[in-house]
């Protein structure tokens, strides 16, 4: 079988992305006090408007708007963001949601921002690198002179080229056991990506919905060149701040 476009298997996946960590509520609160720290240590301590380009059930635009930041998200997926938008409600947070490719993010947002994330290794779902490029201009031009852009991507180049399986464990939930995994077939720098969700509810048969999607296992060093020719300076890479790799850029006006 083929991939399914990136909306559609985020679409099809966002009632069950929170499924993907073991307390997505704990998840929220300590990734936005991870990337709170990096903010404020790149722009001195005065940023306050974010654009999450790619912001999927809210996992960071809820935890940054939590602590005061003000938020405007947006998502491929238009199911992603009706959700995210549900969950800042029940929070009592305001978030400006809405849908729009992050290829043409400063199109869609006609703004600049003090900060520009991009988390959950979704560049990588862009195949080429002229692709890539194209939405790193666009971020590049959200991005406000002396304001920084984020990004959060998997170190492709520790991870070993063969095909192998994920397991994110199981959860219990509304009456059913729920086992995620993953599975990884490479070929070249491309990849497909199968996703597993299985609902168990405790009879003979468990449902099983399976989610294809591709990436691009594109290095953090080709990707830092590829920020430095979208206008961004002073692109560093920081390990250990955050759950993966960061890469930081700051626009300089």
């Amino acid at each position: 079988m083929t991939p399914s476009s990136v909306a559609d298997f985020y679409d099809r996946l966002a009632p069950f992305y929170h499924l993907i960590f073991p307390d997505w509520e704990a998840s929220i609160a300590r990734q936005a006090a991870q990337l709170d720290v990096v903010i404020r240590v790149r722009t001195g301590g005065g940023a306050r408007t974010v654009l999450d380009v790619a912001c999927g059930i809210g996992t960071q635009s809820l935890g940054l708007a939590a602590l005061g930041h003000d938020v405007t998200a947006s998502d491929l997926s238009a199911i992603a963001v009706e959700r995210a938008r549900r969950e800042a409600e029940r929070r009592g947070l305001h978030i400006s949601f809405s849908v729009a490719d992050m290829r043409a993010a400063h199109e869609h947002h006609g703004r600049t921002f003090d900060i520009v994330l991009c988390a959950d290794n979704s560049l990588p779902h862009l195949l080429a690198d002229g692709e890539i490029l194209i939405a790193l201009k666009q971020l590049f031009a959200c991005t406000r002179p002396g304001g920084a852009c984020i990004l959060s991507v998997r170190d492709y180049a520790a991870m070993p080229r063969v095909a192998e399986v994920q397991h994110y464990g199981t959860r219990e939930e509304d009456g059913a056991r729920w086992i995620l995994l993953q599975h990884r077939a490479f070929d070249g720098d491309r990849y497909d990506l199968t996703f597993y969700v299985v609902e168990d509810r405790g009879g003979d048969e468990a449902a099983t919905r399976v989610l294809r999607s591709r990436y691009y296992a594109i290095s953090t060093k080709r990707l830092m060149e590829l920020m430095r020719e979208a206008g961004f300076v002073e692109v560093e890479r920081l390990d250990g701040a955050f759950y993966q790799p960061l890469l930081v850029g700051t626009s300089a006006g």
